[in-house]
Order: C-alpha cells, then structure tokens, then sequence
C-alpha cells in the first residue's frame, strides 16, 4: 500500500485508436494525422522513436510542443508565431476541446491529431506506439523492424509492465511524493527494479530475444534522462546512470542506434523539468550540467550478439526539419569544426518573493526567443 502522499499518475486517456480497418472511424491514411510530440517528454519519445524505426516520416507528420507548459496545456512556443505550422493552433488542448468542448482530463503528449477536422484521436502512449508498428505497416518503409514479435509478446509485456511500474512512472512517484514513507516507498521500488535489469542486461545486449523490441522503447527514455533530469531533481540519486556498467553500457548502445539518440534534445529536455516543475524547483534554475558526450563513447556491447533490427534494417537519417542539436559541450555553442546546437531561446522567471526578474538561458532547436512568467508554469 502506498505511503500517504504517494504520486498517482492521472490514466485518463482519449482510446479512440487510428486502424488499418478504422473500427473506430479513424483509419489509417497517408497524411490526415499528425503526431504531436515533446522533445523534453519520455512518453512522447517513445512514438518519436518507433515513428523513426517505422520509416513513417513521409505518412505521419510531426508536430513538437516546445519544453514550456502552464496549466493550460503544452504549447508550440517555438514554432513560428507561436503556432503549429499545420495545426495552426497555440496550444495542444485546442485539439482536444474541438474533439470534445470543455475536455476534463489532462492534456498529454503524444496525441495523434486528425488534421481535416483538427481533433485529437488518441493519447493512449502504449497504444500508439504498438499501433505505428502494426496498424501502419502497409505505409512503413522496407526493411521496418518487428518492435512486437508475437513469439516474445508474453515476455515483452511482462518486462515492459515492471519498467513502467518501477522506473518509468517510478522516478515520477520518487519525484513528486509528498510524504518521506511515499518517497522511501517509490525510490526503494525504483532502485530494486534497476538492480534487477542492471543484472539482467549483464550477459545480454537486450531485455528480450536478440534485438530491439517494445520493451527496450519503453526504457531507455527513462535511462537518457537519469542523470540529467531524475538523479537531482527527482531525488532518485542513490547512483548516477554512468555508475551502473550495464545499463550506462545498455543506454549507450542504443542511443546511438539509429531512431534513439537522434530523438534527444538534452537542452529541451533540462527546460522543462527544471523550469515547470516550480513547486520541486522554485528558483527555476537548469543545471549545466552534465556533459553529454559520453553518450558517444564505446560502448562495447556488440560482443553480447544480436542484432539490432533483427531481420529488418536501421532506419535512415532524419528529415532535416527534425533534426536535434548534435551533442557539444557547453550546450549551445559551437563545437570546434561542428554545427551550432540549433537556435536559443530566454525563459523570464520572476522572483516568487521579490519584484526582480531574472532569466536562464537554454539551448534549444528552432523557434524564437520567448518569455515566461514563472508563476504561470506548473
């Protein structure tokens, strides 16, 4: 049973699911939907990815919510004007209110829109990502991997359910606690569960069968964040990622697989947590740190066999519109014969209890610069 001021995450979710029948009245077409996402978000990332493994770019198009939320809803602050270029709305709760007036529940991402009438179809995470890879097949590129082998399904989805449980609404329940039996509670499930995978993924290159599946999509945007994100500003800090040598070594090999680590905007990433989450971070100041570039490292892990992709092939390089900043140190600034890290953009922050106003300064990829009051963010 849970301690008092246990963290339970709001499972409300539009169900309607976009099928290759469209038993829902949502079947699948080539550009009638469009995928909102946010880079800083671990659940929308999962559907980036498997929208990148999938080779849907073409089919599919993407829309990214900026870092930045207030209690009306993730935005499109870096997007021209304020507003998706496709869309054409400020903010994503504008799709669900069109989809059903005065919408109650939480507004997440990812959300899978219908561009003709502007309605949000779904924001099922686990739905959609088992979707891309089953009810899109007839529009996925030639050589698309199995994320869903149906002679691992009984394994994936057990291994899966303990990693959502324990690790990727784990680090939540550690960070948004209320209570020291809650928090005691959430970081010792947390950390049982990561020496469990840390020693499973010892003698093995992943969590199940010989290749990527489902379950490794689920994990690893909960690992990319651990020591940016989690470790500090969640309290989930009894080790850093780059102390526990399978997973660091696990982490590494997939992000730079091709359709992982090209997902990652580590300065979104830092934006949002540290500036929204104003009640675990009043200041809203983003830490520098850590260097990313030991993402880059040798990993190692070829010598456990496997492949990647299975039978299929790894996807190929990202629409230049989607592109993340590559990984220089300091973020944001130039690396030495290397691109820029993409565009910045200036968060305003007022003092909680002082008529100052300071401001941090981020990384980030395109949009404008922008100004928030940090009393308006949740």
């Amino acid at each position: 049973m849970a301690g008092e001021g246990a963290f339970e995450r709001d499972r409300t979710y539009l169900t309607s699911r976009v099928t290759a029948d469209g038993r829902d009245g949502w079947p699948v077409e080539p550009g009638r939907y469009r995928l909102v996402i946010a880079r800083a978000c671990p659940w929308a990332n999962r559907a980036a990815i498997v929208r990148r493994l999938m080779g849907l770019e073409g089919v599919l198009s993407l829309g990214v919510a900026g870092p930045l939320h207030d209690e009306r809803s993730w935005s499109f602050h870096l997007d021209p004007g304020g507003r998706d270029p496709v869309l054409g709305i400020e903010r994503l709760r504008e799709a669900f209110e069109r989809r059903e007036p005065g919408y109650p529940n939480g507004v997440t991402v990812p959300t899978i829109v219908d561009v003709p009438s502007g309605q949000a179809v779904t924001n099922d995470f686990e739905r959609i990502t088992l979707d891309l890879g089953s009810q899109w097949r007839a529009h996925q590129r030639e050589g698309a991997p199995d994320l869903y082998p149906e002679r691992w399904r009984d394994e994936i989805d057990e291994v899966a359910d303990a990693v959502y449980r324990d690790v990727n609404d784990g680090v939540y329940q550690c960070g948004f606690a209320r209570g020291q039996e809650a928090y005691d509670e959430a970081y010792a499930r947390l950390w049982g569960r990561l020496d469990r995978l840390e020693e499973r993924l010892r003698g093995r290159r992943y969590l199940v069968g010989d290749r990527i599946t489902e379950a490794d999509v689920r994990l690893f945007p909960t690992l990319v964040r651990f020591d940016a994100v989690y470790h500090g500003h969640f309290k989930c800090n009894r080790q850093k990622l780059t102390e526990l040598p399978a997973l660091w070594g696990y982490a590494r090999d997939l992000f730079q697989t091709p359709g992982f680590g090209d997902t990652i905007d580590f300065a979104q990433i830092k934006a949002h947590y540290y500036v929204v989450h104003h009640d675990i971070n009043p200041t809203g100041i983003v830490p520098r740190g850590p260097d990313p570039r030991g993402w880059l490292s040798p990993h190692g892990r070829e010598a456990l066999g496997g492949r990647p992709f299975g039978e299929g092939t790894p996807p190929g390089p990202p629409p230049a519109a989607e592109a993340v900043p590559p990984l220089v140190w300091p973020l944001g600034r130039r690396a030495a014969g290397g691109p820029t890290a993409g565009r910045r953009f200036r968060v305003g922050a007022r003092q909680s209890r002082s008529r100052r106003s300071s401001s941090v300064t981020v990384g980030a990829t395109g949009g404008t610069t922008i100004r928030r009051r940090r009393r308006m963010l949740v």
